[in-house]
């Protein structure tokens, strides 16, 4: 799954989503991403809820296609 794949869940899944997704390894590792999720939806909930929302967006492919995320969520 691409960035920009990661992206687009993302974005469809959360109410007026901003992600933005790259390889946090570099270009030769595709299964280790960063992404920084901006959304109101945040607001009020906790870290933990926060990411559970972003892994949720991202379904099944958290454990097929996505090894590991570093995850920043931020409310705008």
């Amino acid at each position: 799954m691409t960035p920009e794949e990661v992206e687009a869940r993302i974005e469809t899944a959360l109410e007026e989503c901003e992600a933005t997704v790259e390889k946090a390894r570099g270009e030769h590792d595709d299964d280790h991403l960063r992404a920084t999720v901006v959304s109101p939806v945040f607001d009020g909930e906790s870290l933990v809820d926060q990411h559970q929302l972003v892994y949720d967006a991202l379904g099944e492919a958290m454990t097929t296609d996505i090894h590991a995320l570093e995850l920043t969520t931020q409310t705008p």
